[in-house]
């Protein structure tokens, strides 16, 4: 039995011992995750378990873990990892006999038995894999090499250093790619080589000096019938060896594309095609691959006898046969050609191509050029480099298929020019020509006009989609509904899908919402634009109202939206415009993909775009709107207040409770507000562009998401100039500068606040000149250069308090205060931190206070007063609770288990330490930068902790676990102001 994280439960013992290496390194006894500590201990127990039942001398563990560079405590660093291990991994009764980690006089030894690793579960799959393979059970092989690569979850051994779990991640790894390669190996073999040959050009894209992968795709490509293109890929992996390593491939490549050249399948293939070989006639050739591109079936076909009768009839031999069918927009031409040439396909040996000529897609026009050059490649008749010439390309076309009977579907034509040239020369061929123009000036020999469906025919379409017990209760609605859809299938769908999604609705209530606007289906008889045409039967449908909706759905800046968006651009109560969504949903126009958020399919935005931006006024009125929405949005949402922009439209009735409202409402667009930047700028809107993207600033760095605050700000800033407010580009230079110091990309962000204070000057804007001081300032201070941060910041608060700016005085004294601490002046830091208090209050944002009372309790730590630093800590958890904080959490919890700690309550003191660690596991390690930071902060006072409480073995283990951190992340020294968990 399978399960449990890939391991085979090991005779279902309770207590059994199970380790994962496939991955992160992980462990179970029973059904118990295991904590394995920090990734220096981690590695310590892979370094054991990799040399299973060995022993393992001291000197080989630390030449794994430390390559060479032994810790400063040398061979003592090791007890302080296995005991915890023995703890996390023995059952309770264990001593030191029945451990799993052994020891001696200088060794270790991890003792295997009866534990399962999901390595030597790899080893079985793959074992069992090929002995399937060599008794000709294909089939059993593949399932097994892939049950085998399930096991993987991710890199192996992720994260741990040291150079032998290096050396063997990098085996476990080569491991993987053998699987892979044999699995996709067995697929080639079972005749699924189509499977295979998009994750073979990705592996081969990853590893182009791969001879291995390029062999088996050669194979796979030649089962495909592209002869010629394995021989194109083996010639340039040739050259490309030859100029980057100056070596020919190797005897297993020669080989395949020695085999590929003779078309000797039973190297290449297996012996079934030997097989098959030997028992065709000696006069007969070996029997040919037909290439087939045909599409699948698009659904249930119903009333189209006649004409698919007329498409497969007999055509006149010695000649190539023409059929075009045409017909308007949405009555079933692709899906009768592809019926009709899947019922063909068998009368031609040589091939079956499809071609999407795409006259009337959203997607580019396909050229005659482009068309052969892409038949000529599915038919392997590439031999190099194609031609881009039509009079070349169509020679060639001609020849390679002179000799052929080949069945050709061209689907979407425009006219007789776009078809000439892919027409085949091989006698007997035969050619099905679908699109909404009648080609009079192509010669064909029969042409079929397609007309929406008979009324019986329509409504037994209806049963089928709606089901023959829900159309039986109401015969007559139906046979009224599908006189509606005119007969056209399209419609057809679109109504029985919708009555699909409304369980409660009845047919009747659908022919009465449809009845009142009687031109709507009309019109679409006659339409003759594919997407359009399809789009618009739903669209005419609509009532006024819903029509308005769609359009300014199209307008909407974001992929997804809510409720909000379009009853902001509408002007209507979110109740009525969520009435508008959901009756937009029923016709397929809108989808839903999770509750409460919707979207268009991406041609129908741009379908709606189009309708909506033929009523100018109410475009850009509705535009305007949604941009303003999320402006409002951004600017309550920051701390910086509405002093913090003084240029722009200032919210006014916008539609949140208060500035929680409007966070929570930003949080649920996820990562697309930066499109919303982006939209701004390409509608030509810079300021509004310029405008979200400054107010975003305040709101992604406090979530820690830096990388979407600096793309912002750059597309804005590539739009400044085309802005009116002026201020913008000091005010996003200021931005970009306090983001690059929290990314600690320090050289930047001083290029950004140097350019922003001259510009401010030039200006006289003494706002922005107090911001890019305050940065300046910052920036100063994370580096260690404290007088010059004194002097930026100084100025920066004189110019705040001028200025009245709440928030900019908050930030130049609270930063004020940290460059004073770290000067050890605690009494100006605690005159600063009392001021931006003040300031705080009066703008009564709970995080900005509590990050101010937070620095302000270490000066209270420093100088003894622990009980005004626990009074003052309580208070910042509570506050940064409120807002979910986590960082401003985890850094006051511990403090205050300090404070607890110097009021001799030893016990609380040890329990907020741990509440701290249990915070910080809530950040993500890849973003925070301040995480490592926090982390060896953290347990450094957990560890004086108990050092204090004379359990010196637990005290022991987190100074370790310290500099393990310290070692794996290479810590930097400077003192980023994240690390106190300040944001400007």
């Amino acid at each position: 039995m399978y399960g449990n994280g890939g391991f085979a439960v090991d005779g279902g013992t309770p207590q059994g011992l199970r380790i994962e290496l496939l991955g992160p390194l992980r462990a179970w006894r029973g059904g118990t995750p295991l904590d394995l500590g920090p990734v220096r201990r981690q590695a310590v127990f892979a370094a054991l378990v990799l040399r299973a039942d060995t022993q393992v001398s001291h000197e080989q563990l630390l030449d794994d873990l430390w390559d060479g560079q032994l810790p400063a405590s040398g061979h003592k660093v090791l007890p302080s990892h296995i005991h915890p291990l023995r703890k996390a991994l023995d059952v309770a009764s264990a001593g030191p006999t029945e451990s799993v980690i052994r020891s001696g006089k200088g060794w270790y030894r991890f003792v295997g038995h009866r534990v399962r690793l999901d390595a030597t579960e790899l080893d079985e799959r793959a074992a069992e894999a090929r002995h399937a393979k060599v008794s000709g059970d294909v089939t059993t092989a593949m399932d097994r090499f892939s049950e085998a690569l399930a096991l993987f979850r991710g890199e192996p051994l992720a994260g741990l250093p040291g150079r032998r779990a290096q050396a063997e991640r990098q085996r476990l790894l080569e491991r993987r790619l053998s699987l892979r390669l044999e699995r996709l190996e067995c697929l080639v073999l079972l005749g699924r080589s189509a499977d295979t040959l998009d994750e073979l050009a990705e592996l081969s894209a990853s590893d182009p000096l791969n001879e291995s992968v390029l062999a088996l795709r050669m194979r796979a490509l030649y089962a495909g019938g592209r002869q010629a293109e394995a021989l194109n890929s083996y010639q340039d992996m040739r050259e490309r060896l030859c100029d980057e390593l100056g070596v020919d491939p190797g005897e297993e490549l020669r080989q395949t594309y020695d085999a590929v050249l003779h078309q000797d399948d039973e190297r290449l293939l297996g012996p079934a095609w030997a097989t098959a070989r030997s028992a065709a006639s000696p006069a007969q050739p070996p029997p040919r691959r037909a290439v087939n591109d045909l599409p699948g079936d698009a659904g249930h076909l119903i009333g189209r006898g006649a004409e698919l009768a007329q498409l497969i009839a007999p055509s006149a031999p010695g000649s190539v046969s023409i059929v075009t069918v045409d017909g308007t927009a949405g009555v079933g031409k692709t899906a009768l050609v592809v019926r009709a040439a899947r019922e063909l396909s068998a009368q031609y040996p040589d091939g079956c191509l499809f071609v999407d000529l795409r006259a009337h897609s959203t997607q580019r026009r396909q050229s005659p050029e482009q068309a052969l050059q892409r038949l000529l490649r599915s038919l392997g008749a590439a031999t190099g480099e194609l031609p881009s010439d039509l009079d070349e390309l169509t020679a060639a076309w001609r020849a390679a298929t002179s000799p052929l009977r080949l069945l050709l579907v061209l689907d979407d034509a425009l006219d007789a020019d776009q078809i000439r040239p892919l027409l085949p020369a091989g006698a007997g061929s035969r050619v099905l020509v679908a699109g909404r123009r009648r080609l009079a000036e192509l010669d064909a020999d029969r042409r079929i006009t397609l007309e929406p469906l008979a009324s019986d025919d329509a409504v037994s379409l209806l049963r089928h989609i709606i089901g023959e017990d829900r159309a039986g209760k109401e015969p007559e609605a139906t046979h009224q509904l599908a006189g509606l859809c005119d007969g056209l299938p399209l419609a057809l769908r679109i109504a029985g899908s919708r009555l699909q999604n409304r369980s409660t609705w009845t047919v009747e209530y659908l022919v009465d919402r449809m009845a009142g606007d009687e031109h709507r289906l009309g019109e679409l008889s006659v339409g003759d634009r594919s997407v359009e045409a399809a789009f618009r039967l739903s669209y005419d449908q609509l009532a006024p109202e819903q029509q308005r909706g769609f359009r300014a759905l199209g307008l909407a800046p974001t992929v997804e939206f809510d409720v909000l968006t379009p009853a902001t651009m509408l002007g209507r109560p979110p109740y009525d415009t969520e009435q508008i969504l959901e009756s937009l949903v029923d016709t397929s126009l809108v989808q839903e993909p999770r509750p409460g958020r919707f979207r268009l399919h991406d041609l129908v935005r741009v379908h709606a775009r189009r309708i909506a931006e033929a009523a100018t006024a109410e475009a850009v009125a509705a535009r305007t709107a949604a941009l303003r929405l999320y402006l409002d949005a951004a600017r309550i949402t920051s701390d910086w207040g509405p002093v913090g922009f003084p240029t722009g439209p200032q919210p006014a009735e916008a539609p949140f409770e208060d500035w929680q409202d409007a966070e929570s409402w930003l949080d649920a667009a996820g990562n697309e507000l930066v499109d919303v930047v982006g939209y701004a700028a390409a509608i030509g809107e810079a300021d509004y562009a310029c405008w979200i993207a400054e107010a975003l600033c305040d709101y992604f760095v406090r979530q820690g998401r830096y990388h979407e605050s600096q793309m912002a700000l750059e597309i804005a800033l590539a739009h400044v100039d085309e802005a009116t407010d002026r201020r913008m580009a000091a005010a996003l230079r200021n931005c970009l500068g306090y983001t690059g110091i929290l990314q600690r990309r320090y050289r930047q962000a001083r290029s950004f606040l140097t350019e922003a204070l001259d510009l401010n000057r030039s200006r006289r804007d003494p706002g922005e000149e107090a911001r890019a001081l305050t940065g300046l300032g910052a920036l100063a201070l994370s580096v260690g250069e404290g007088d010059r941060a004194i002097s930026h910041l100084t100025a920066a608060v004189d110019l705040s308090r001028r200025l009245h700016d709440d928030w900019l005085a908050w930030t130049g004294c609270v930063t004020l205060g940290l460059a004073h601490y770290y000067g050890g002046r605690n009494e100006e830091a605690l005159a600063c931190f009392a001021d931006a208090r003040t300031h705080a209050e009066t703008r009564g944002r709970p995080r900005m206070l509590g990050r101010v009372l937070s620095c302000a309790a270490d000066v209270h730590l420093r100088l003894g007063a622990h009980g005004e630093a626990e009074s003052l800590l309580r208070q910042a958890v509570q506050l940064a609770q409120q807002v979910g904080d986590i960082f401003l959490c985890a850094r006051s919890l511990t403090r205050l288990g300090t404070a607890e700690q110097g009021e001799g309550n030893a016990t609380a003191a040890l329990a907020l330490h741990h509440q701290a660690l249990l915070q910080h596991q809530l950040l993500n390690p890849l973003t925070d930068p301040s995480y490592d930071w926090l982390e060896m902060d953290i347990r450094s006072r957990l560890g004086r902790a108990y050092l204090a409480a004379g359990r010196l073995r637990d005290a022991s283990e987190q100074f370790q676990a310290v500099l393990d951190v310290h070692s794996a992340r290479a810590h930097r020294a400077d003192r980023a102001l994240g690390d106190w968990g300040f944001h400007p």
